[in-house]
């Protein structure tokens, strides 16, 4: 089809743009799956895959024909010094890197071989497993490679705390809460499974200084107190214990999903397997037999450049996003609202809509349900930020039932206004879900275990809201009140979901022009001229991920990407601003166009938890560069 584009300001809406869109467009109708949705990979680090291995091999399930095929993609992926990194480009990980060379020597690899003899001495090197995060070393402990008495303790009398308690399990994140639970039966029982193989090659060369502990008051609190849990490991008080087993064993079954898995993601999936394993269910058992099987669902599998099968796992799966992202964009670039895959997507995810209550409901006990998840099955978790994107992709589409789709609308606005924190921002999975403590805990030394409000979540919801006219004008008050409260000094915005300030930056400043703010206000203005200083020489825009570890370093600053230059021209196209730096970024959209209408981008964009775990979602590459060129495309002068 062809995109139609009004007269713009300078030569953003030349034929290239026109051009550029009319293939962006044909390329992603092409991606829409029948039933209506549209799904991109959702890509991490072999860490994924390593621990598939491994869980299969506890669970005794592991085949040869999994074990090569997965080895064959962590094989791809180790870079020339021997190591694997967390992203694309990053530096070398200890951890990653441990996994993957226990992985590798499961499938069969020779220790002396090059790339194992290589990764090997990275591992000694970096203080080999001691100085790895707590995750790797509880997969280690599974075969007797690390000792249970070196980790954490998580007590499952944990679920007993009640909601107003201190450290109860839903002071945690829900991503957190949910790998915690039954961590804390595998926790109790420290299972050990034969160790298939040795690794003694991996114990350091040289003498480790070890980590150095956290010297606040409560992180020692916390560790005085792991000591003492430790001690009452040994001696608990047994009819408790079991009681609180049991109870965990039913918190985790009741948070099952359709599609056998929980939360949508890796980790407590596979924990939640693990745990009733320990509790005594067989593998034929219902709930674990639902929940192997679901895994098959997150495994991608296809050849490599020599026809040899490789297997991939998916930490987890965007359609629904991935849907009300690529609608939007389709909106942008002018797509009519009646067309029958317009009209098709709107009704899949009017049927995705969660109409039951989840555990959001623990501090917004009155709150109607009505919102989205990010995936295909996880009704316990939706989230206010897929919401709010479906919102505004809904009110694009014409779809016939408008009655059913106003319902769907005014459940999911409520929602999410009501999912608002006390502080005046949002969250994503839940409301003031601030906690400090659970971030002093030993074992929280590996991503990001709370949920506060974002700069990101807060303006998606903020421009959904202020699109949707003056009903929720308070809320969207007090959203602009808490943005212009978090910039950044140096004008940016932090971005919790995506990298990083360039991904935050580019969802703030159209939220705030759409609430009303004059692009002319101080705060925008910091915010084009920190876009305007962080472009890159050839036009683009990127930000490479350790701007999390390292801001002063890296902030907005990287190899241009496709996602990231067009994120910095939706902020850009907000503020008005249509001169000759959103040309160069224009251009260079246009020049990185590939032929079959999308854009090459290697580099990982989204964030899972910042500092430790990213993601290269495939459509971003997509979706995002044709909403900044059909906004462009479609400014009048």
């Amino acid at each position: 089809m062809t995109v139609t584009a009004q007269p713009g300001i300078g030569d953003v809406s030349d034929d290239r743009v026109r051009d550029a869109l009319d293939k962006a467009v044909a390329h992603l109708m092409d991606l829409q799956d029948d039933a209506g949705w549209w799904k991109g990979e959702l890509e991490t680090n072999v860490t994924m895959d390593a621990e598939d291995l491994l869980f299969r091999e506890f669970l005794g399930i592991r085949t040869e024909e999994q074990t090569a095929a997965s080895a064959r993609w962590i094989r791809a992926n180790q870079r020339a010094d021997g190591t694997w990194s967390t992203f694309f480009g990053g530096p070398a990980d200890l951890s990653v890197t441990v996994e993957a060379y226990v992985a590798l020597k499961l499938a069969g690899d020779d220790p002396d071989a090059k790339h194992m003899a290589a990764a090997a001495e990275f591992i000694r090197d970096g203080g080999g497993l001691a100085e790895t995060r707590v995750f790797t070393r509880f997969w280690l402990a599974f075969f007797g490679w690390w000792s249970w008495d070196e980790l954490p303790v998580l007590p499952p009398e944990i679920v007993y705390l009640p909601k107003w308690f201190p450290l109860n399990v839903y002071d945690f994140a829900c991503w957190a809460r949910q790998t915690i639970v039954p961590l804390t039966i595998v926790s109790s029982m420290r299972p050990v499974r034969p160790a298939p193989f040795g690794l003694a090659e991996l114990r350091p060369t040289k003498p480790v200084v070890g980590k150095t502990a956290a010297a606040d008051p409560w992180s020692r609190v916390f560790r005085a107190l792991d000591a003492g849990l430790h001690q009452y490991r040994k001696r608990p008080i047994k009819p408790i214990r079991q009681a609180a087993m049991r109870k965990a064993e039913q918190w985790i079954i009741r948070r099952q999903e359709a599609d056998g898995g929980w939360g949508g993601i890796q980790p407590p999936w596979v924990y939640s397997l693990i745990a009733l394993r320990l509790m005594g269910y067989p593998l034929n058992h219902p709930v674990m037999a639902q929940g192997i099987k679901g895994l098959d669902g997150f495994t991608i599998v296809d050849t490599d450049e020599d026809g040899e099968v490789r297997r991939r796992f998916e930490a987890c799966q965007s359609p629904v996003w991935d849907t009300g992202l690529t609608l939007v964009a389709l909106r942008d670039a002018g797509v009519p609202a009646g067309d029958p895959r317009v009209v098709k997507a709107a009704g899949w995810l009017m049927d995705e809509e969660i109409r039951e209550v989840g555990d959001w409901a623990v501090r917004r006990p009155h709150l109607e349900p009505g919102g989205w998840a990010f995936e295909f099955a996880n009704d316990y978790y939706p989230d206010t930020d897929d919401t709010a994107e479906i919102v505004m992709a809904l009110r694009y589409t014409d779809h016939p039932d408008g009655a059913r789709k106003d319902a769907v609308l005014d459940r999911a606005e409520r929602w999410t206004a009501g999912m608002r924190s006390k502080d005046g921002g949002w969250g994503a999975f839940d409301a003031d879900n601030v906690s400090i403590l659970p971030l002093k805990l030993p074992f929280s030394d590996f991503g990001a275990v709370t949920d506060p409000p974002s700069a990101d979540v807060t303006a998606h919801i903020v421009e959904m809201l202020a699109d949707g006219g003056a009903r929720y004008s308070s809320y969207v008050a007090d959203g602009v009140k808490w943005l212009m409260e978090h910039q950044e000094a140096d004008g940016s915005w932090f971005g919790r979901w995506g990298a990083n300030y360039v991904y935050g930056t580019g969802a703030v400043v159209p939220a705030l022009v759409t609430a009303g703010v004059d692009p002319r206000h101080a705060a925008i203005r910091r915010a084009v001229a920190w876009l305007e200083a962080r472009q890159n020489p050839d036009g683009g825009w990127g930000e490479d991920l350790r701007s999390y570890d390292e801001a002063d370093a890296w902030s907005g600053r990287g190899e241009s990407t496709a996602s990231q230059t067009a994120w910095a021209l939706l902020a850009l196209h907000a503020a008005g601003e249509f001169g000759e730096v959103a040309q160069r970024g224009i251009d260079w959209l246009t020049e990185h166009q590939n032929e079959l209408g999308g854009w090459d981008e290697p580099q990982f964009t989204g964030t899972g938890f910042p500092g430790d775990f990213y993601i290269k979602y495939h459509m971003y590459r997509l979706v995002f560069p044709v909403m900044a060129l059909g906004r462009y495309a479609r400014t009048t002068g």
